[in-house]
Parts: structure tokens; sequence; C-alpha cells
């Protein structure tokens, strides 16, 4: 290679990264979101912009990849079963949007005046949403786990397997100058193949995969194993490919073939920054491709096709999520979210233009179309966040307390209380546990088979629906400092009968509960597990246990006879304590000690 073509690379690459580094953080501070900086990043830097990339449909297709192993860490969090449990969403909800949207946007096409044929390609290539953009914005807001997030990645999963059938229909409706009978044999040639690959991928997942990084992981050669990540993704998308499927469809299938191994979380973590960088250039490269001139020559029927197609579509969106007895709210979500055109319409406008079934005018201004419908999604999105309806939490599979009775009440099932409450299961003591984030709730049902109830436990009502008039303690193992005093006051007053006791956050939080008297026990959370550290530290010195043992009670002492002036109110006594006690065991080539 030449130093002048290096060097040209080589700008391209710095244009690349830079743009993304200063328009990313900026559209962030302002509130736009990290999808939209890139879009205009790449546009600035576009053929229509600045013009330091020419060939923006290259970069789209290496970029892909972003998108193929954004796919592949979503199927790492899906195992089968999950998936399984999901299949009435996926072909049932999927396919009922898919049909309904594509019906009306085909009517949509009809009335702008073009053929029915045409019509179609441009509706169904529409109909398939930005899985990027989507899983992106719904990765941003922490939704992909909830079940209104679970409903939006089945419906895109069924987006993806429609690209089969669609390429098959674009077949179909190829002019009959072709040799039909040339075109009926390869027609069962490419579902056989598709099939063929399918089975290929689910064979190698089944009984080559884990062994095979078994037998990297004993290797202990750490960027061999980020090798094999990248050749599994890659591999499975090249696989699907070549069977005339989704790459991305194979990078989440190799995904969820592997969420039982015990080598994902290291996956994970091989991908994660491949998948980052690829996904932000795959946003860079659409920006690029979105022909100015284009738009200027056609831009009342550009901008009128983008109106009618997007409100078109999320009108179907919500009339089907309605019908399927979502919410008004996560209806509109759902609308809002998904109401833009996608990445594989490309694919789908490509293959139609090479049968003839469009022209390049009609090729390019649905282009356009597309790629404008992606760039207005995110501030559309911010805007319905601004002014729609609140999201309210999703409350399916999530139950109320209601007239419980317990020996002991919990209140918050995080780390704290999963272990807090296992001394209570294990004496065989009734137990009510209360929490009111719904995802925690349904997470321990869904792992661990426990019994969770939704509820506030600052509310004295549902402390005494959830029993606390009849326990004998209440532990409140809540994260929130303010929560915490505020449920310890509630339930002191309405149960005075019973121990209150609290999971304090810091020393600070502690001194606050001692003093407001609504407290029995508390324990500082990270306080025990500093100390059982701390002994090991000294341990480590070459200290005995009994030396190291004593160590630790010295200082459990300290810290309490320092609480305890600090209660009652000589701050400057404790530090002084402090002060003494570390200066009396300073040793002669120690630093000055200060007081915190």
């Amino acid at each position: 290679m030449s130093a002048e073509g290096s060097g040209s690379d080589l700008v391209q690459v710095v244009s690349l990264l830079g743009a993304a580094v200063v328009a990313v953080p900026l559209f962030k501070k302002i509130g736009l979101g990290s999808v939209l900086g890139y879009l205009a990043a790449g546009l600035a830097i576009g053929p229509f912009g600045l013009g330091l990339f020419t060939d923006p449909q290259a970069i789209l297709h290496t970029a892909e990849l972003g998108v193929v192993m954004f796919l592949f860490v979503i199927g790492l969090e899906m195992q089968p079963s999950h998936l399984w449990s999901l299949r009435k969403q996926i072909f049932g909800l999927g396919s009922l949007q898919c049909l309904v949207c594509g019906f009306l946007l085909t009517l949509v096409g009809i009335a702008f005046g073009f053929s029915w044929p045409v019509s179609f390609v441009s509706a169904m290539g529409f109909v398939l949403t930005s899985t990027a953009i989507v899983m992106q914005l719904l990765g941003e807001r922490g939704d992909i786990a909830a079940p209104r997030g679970q409903r939006i990645v089945s419906i895109l999963l069924f987006e993806d397997l429609l690209i089969v059938p669609l390429l098959a229909a674009v077949a179909f409706l190829a002019p009959p100058a072709l040799d039909s009978a040339a075109v009926a044999p390869s027609r069962w040639g490419v579902i056989g193949l598709a099939l063929g690959a399918l089975a290929a991928l689910v064979a190698a997942g089944v009984w080559l995969l884990n062994p095979f990084f078994r037998i990297l992981a004993n290797a202990k050669a750490r960027e061999v194993m980020t090798a094999a990540a990248l050749l599994v993704v890659l591999g499975a998308a090249l696989l699907m490919q070549l069977g005339g499927l989704s790459m991305a469809m194979g990078a989440f299938l190799a995904g969820v073939l592997l969420s039982e191994s015990t080598f994902r979380h290291q996956l994970e973590a091989d991908i994660e920054p491949f998948r980052g960088l690829l996904l932000g250039l795959f946003f860079l490269g659409v920006g690029m491709s979105l022909d100015l001139a284009v738009v200027g020559r056609n831009w009342q029927l550009i901008v009128a096709g983008v109106l009618a197609l997007m409100a078109t579509k999320a009108l179907c969106i919500y009339a089907v999520a309605r019908l399927a007895k979502s919410s008004h709210a996560d209806a509109l979500d759902r609308a809002v979210l998904m109401a833009q055109g996608g990445e594989f319409a490309f694919v789908l406008f490509a293959a139609a233009l090479g049968a003839n079934v469009i022209d390049a005018t009609v090729n390019a201004n649905m282009t356009a179309i597309v790629v404008l419908s992606m760039a207005l999604t995110p501030l559309v999105v911010l805007a319905h966040q601004r002014f729609g309806p609140r999201l309210a939490a999703s409350m399916e599979g999530v139950e109320a307390a209601q007239d419980r009775q317990a020996n002991v009440l919990v209140i918050g099932f995080g780390r704290v209380g999963q272990i807090a409450s296992q001394g209570v299961v294990a004496r065989g003591a009734s137990l009510t546990v209360i929490d009111n984030d719904t995802q925690v709730i349904r997470d321990a049902q869904s792992y661990l088979g426990f019994k969770v109830y939704y509820g506030d436990g600052a509310r004295a009502d549902v402390l005494h629906a959830a029993g606390a008039h009849t326990a004998s303690a209440i532990l409140v193992c809540v994260d929130d400092k303010l929560a915490a005093t505020r449920i310890a006051e509630n339930a002191k007053h309405a149960c005075p009968h019973a121990r209150v006791l609290v999971r304090a956050f810091d020393r600070e939080h502690a001194l606050e509960l001692v003093k407001s008297g609504n407290v029995d026990y508390l324990v500082r959370e990270t306080f025990e597990s500093a100390m059982l550290l701390g002994r090991e530290a000294v341990l480590a010195t070459g200290a005995t246990p009994q030396e190291a043992d004593a160590v630790m009670a010295d200082l459990r002492r300290l810290d309490a006879e320092r609480f305890d002036l600090e209660v009652a109110g000589d701050d400057f006594a404790g530090r002084s304590l402090v002060l003494n006690h570390l200066r009396k065991n300073e040793s002669p080539d120690a630093q000055p000690a200060t007081a915190s």
C-alpha cells in the first residue's frame, strides 16, 4: 500500500473517531441522545456534508456487524426456556403487527399513485423496524428486560425472520420476462438452504461450542478467547447470510445457544467493546447515506412520505398493542419507538431494484424516507418523554400484599434482603417480603422461586396488609437512605410491638436513625464485610489469628466508643479519640496521621 493511500485511510479513520467523539457527548449533553449524535456526525462528514467520505454504503456494510454483535449480546441474556415463553409474542403479536402495518402502508403507497408491487415492497421495507435504534433506546433507559421491552424485542425478532419470505416475495413479483422455469426450482432451493443453515447452526451450538470454549479456556490464552468469541459471532452471521437469512438472526441464535454456557459472561465481556464501536459506526454510516441531493429534488414527496408512513405505522402499532390489551401508555410508547423504517429495508430495496420490481428513483426516494425516519425517531422519543404520559411500572406478574400474617416482615429484596431473609426461612418461621420494584419481584419469582409482594413500606396501610401487625420483627433492607428512615419511623409508630431492624447506608445515616429513636437494631451495610476484609489483611501481614482478632476487637471497641460520642453530639471528641488511637499505634517510619 502506498504511503499516500495509507495517509488517506488514516485521515478517514481519524475523521470517523473525531466526529463521534465530538458529536455524541454534545448531543447527550443537550438531551438529544447518542443515536442522533451519531446520525448528525455521519451527515456532517459524509458525501453530502464535508465530503470526507464518498461511499457510505461501504461503511454501512462493515458497520452492520455492530447490529450483529448487539443481537448476539441480547441472545446471551435469553435462555431457550425464556425464548420459548415468548413464542406467542414473537409469532402472535409480531405477525399481527406486521400484517396490519404492511396492509395499511401498502394502501398509503397506492394512494401516492404507485403500482401495488412498488407500494407493497416500499411498505414492507418500512414495516421492518430499525433493530439498532430501538434496542439502543431501550438499553439506554433500561427497559430491555421489562415486560414492555420484551414485547418489543419479540416483534423485532419476528421482523428479522420476515426478511426471508419478503426476499422470496420479491422474486415472485419480478417481471415475467425472467425464466419462470429456472426461477421455480431456485425458490425451493433457497428455502432448503435456509433450513439447512439453521439446522447446522443449532447443531454446532448444542454439540460443539461449549467443548470448543472449554479447550480454549484450558489453554489460558486471553487473546485467543476474544478471537474465538468474534469467530462464533461472525461465523454464525456468515452461515445465516449464506443461507439467505439475516446475519443478525444468526448472531442472536448463537447467543441463545450459549446463554446457559459457563462462558456466557466472558463472551459478553469480550464482545462488548467491538459491539459498541461498530454500532456507533453503523449509525454514522446511516447518517452519511442520507442523499441531500435526492431530498432536495423530491423534497415534497419525501417529506410527505416520511410523515404519512410514520403516522400510519404508529397508528397501526398503537391499535395492535391496544388490541393485545396493553395499556394506553405502553401502546403509545411502542408506537413512538417503532414508527421508523429500519436497516433491513435497504436489503429489501436493493433486492427489489436488482429484480426490476422498483426503479432507481423509487429506491433513492425510499432510502431517503427510511433514513429520515430513523433520524427523526430519537427526536420523537425525546418529545414523547417530555410531553407524553408517564410510563407506569408494569404490574404484570406482580401481586400486592393483602391480609398477610407472618413472624417477620422484610421490606426490600435486593442483595441485603435476600441474605437477611435466609435465616428466618431456615428457622421455619413465617415470612412476608415486599418490594416496590416490579422487576425485582418478577426476578425473585423467576430465578429464586421466591414469592415477593408489591408494596411501598413507607405506607402504614401497606405495612398492615403485609402483616406488620402480627410480626415480631420488621427488617428494613432498602438501599435508599430517605426511604429507610421514613419506613423505620412509620413501622415503629404503627407497630410498636415489633423490633425494627434497619440496614443503614453509612455512618451518617446510622447516626440519624439512632437519634430518631425508631430503630431497635441497625447495621451499616459495609461495616461487617469491611471488618472481615480487614482481618484477612492483618493476617496477611504475618499476625496469628489470635492477634488479628485482638486488633479487630480493639477497632470495634474504638468505633463503638466514637459512635456513642457522636450520638451524644460530641463529634469533636469522637474524632480526637480516633486521632489519639492512631498516634498511639503509629510506627516510627509512618507518616503523620490525620483525623477523618
